[in-house]
């Protein structure tokens, strides 16, 4: 391990190898995977969680000719794939869904939030760690070139003091199952030493003081080139030392983008109005507003080397009744928002030659019932579950399965948990390749070579 202290803090910098993942310091972690392994594909997987249970009704499945009562409240939209409707407020992403593959025949029938939302981030497996755990137990703990956590966890909080209010639930979204707590993702808004050390401890505990953080670092490698110390480190602790001066603490600064494009991302906009908050108490811890700057951090840690990124949005529970949204008073939250994030985020893909290398899904623990209740929301409904696909080298501008006339289960094509694991999952790595490994535990090496990816897809 190389521990360096900076006497002006007394803080240990590079504890475990800054990183500190698992009990392995960073340059033994870049030393043992310095090359990357044959069965990683270069790509990387971003899961934009809905918490609460998305209605598909009003995203993707907006029933036009269902009674009244079901059918979506914001009406419909055509887009760019011929006879394909979208939710009414999602004009943004209709334009883009030639670039999108929309299934409407997911269902897995739990609708209880703490289970079904474990079950789906696990793809239904038997160890019941989320996916973004299966694959960091395979591929590593960090990005063998640039040390970035190989599932990390982008939270609202995660963005900043502005954003510490809103809702997230961590525990239903990084759950580790049977496997080592290891693996369980990095979430920067957690504080504590790793966040810590990874900040370098710059006075403001922010890092977008570029000037401020590079200084620090030539005085302490003047320092320590005086001691003799850094010249005595092993190749890959100093490639350690570089990767936390020049990799991983970039990716989490939004600054180094242009003003045009955080203007692109920016949801900040789509806070509930005052009469949304007089009428829900809670609807202040639901909303949106840090969205956009979640999909472009998203963006930028999967260019840093991040294989799994799990973006969260709160609010999506709209029963009505005080407590939650109701399905207008949430909808013109949440889904303007959406729009505006996830079409920048494809977009933004797009343009920087990415759609093939980064693997955007868009879903939740569950789906809605059909008819709005009586408090104006909708229950819950595990029969059909909001389910999009974009890039990651799928095959995009299609639409997969047919939910029945009200849009409670599917009519054609039903889609199971297993099949949007094995979907991820043959995204991620060389199914052949893996096969024949024989340093990855017998039953993950299974889960994950067995399923059968959604077809149309892969």
């Amino acid at each position: 391990m190389l521990s360096l202290h900076d006497s002006s803090t007394r803080r240990q910098l590079l504890q475990i190898g800054a990183i500190g993942l698992g009990g392995l310091s960073l340059p033994s972690l870049l030393q043992a995977k310095s090359k990357a392994p044959s069965f990683l594909l270069d790509r990387s997987v971003v899961v934009l969680n809905l918490q609460g249970g998305p209605t598909q009704f009003e995203t993707f499945d907006p029933k036009p000719q269902a009674p009244r009562e079901i059918r979506s409240i914001t009406g419909h939209i055509p887009t760019a794939l011929t006879g394909v409707e979208f939710g009414g407020s999602f004009p943004l992403l209709a334009k883009l869904a030639d670039r999108m593959a929309i299934i409407r025949s997911y269902r897995h029938g739990i609708s209880s939030h703490g289970p079904a939302a474990m079950h789906v981030m696990a793809g239904g497996n038997p160890t019941g760690a989320m996916m973004g755990a299966l694959f960091a137990r395979v591929a590593g703990l960090t990005d063998p070139t640039t040390g970035m956590p190989n599932n990390t966890l982008v939270t609202p909080p995660g963005m900043g003091e502005k954003y510490k209010g809103l809702y997230v639930s961590v525990d239903r979204v990084s759950q580790t199952g049977s496997l080592n707590p290891s693996y369980k993702p990095f979430d920067p808004s957690a504080g504590g030493q790793i966040l810590d050390n990874m900040k370098l401890n710059v006075e403001n505990g922010r890092l977008d003081d570029r000037r401020s953080l590079l200084t620090r670092f030539d005085d302490l490698r003047r320092r320590l080139d005086t001691s003799g110390r850094l010249s005595a480190a092993t190749e890959f602790q100093q490639q350690a030392f570089d990767v936390l001066a020049r990799g991983v603490s970039d990716a989490f600064d939004l600054n180094k983008e242009s003003p045009e494009l955080l203007a692109r991302y920016e949801t900040g906009e789509f806070e509930p109005t005052d009469a949304v908050k007089k009428r829900n108490a809670y609807a202040k811890q639901f909303s949106p507003i840090a969205l956009g700057r979640q999909m472009l951090l998203a963006r930028r840690l999967c260019e840093t080397g991040c294989g799994f990124v799990t973006v969260t949005c709160g609010g999506w529970d709209m029963h009505g009744g005080g407590k939650e949204f109701t399905m207008r008073d949430g909808l013109d939250s949440l889904t303007p928002a959406v729009d505006r994030a996830v079409s920048a985020f494809i977009e933004d893909v797009e343009a920087r030659g990415l759609s093939k290398k980064i693997l955007l899904v868009i879903t939740g623990e569950f789906g809605r019932t059909p008819r709005i209740n009586k408090n104006g929301g909708r229950d819950h409904w595990g029969n059909l579950c909001t389910l999009a696909f974009v890039g990651g080298g799928l095959n995009m501008g299609t639409v997969i399965g047919r939910s029945d006339r009200t849009a409670s289960e599917p009519d054609s094509n039903p889609i199971s948990s297993s099949n949007v694991l094995a979907t991820v999952m043959h995204s991620l790595f060389d199914i052949g390749e893996l096969r024949v490994q024989t340093n990855i535990p017998r039953n993950v090496e299974q889960i994950i070579t067995s399923g059968k990816p959604i077809a149309g897809l892969v």
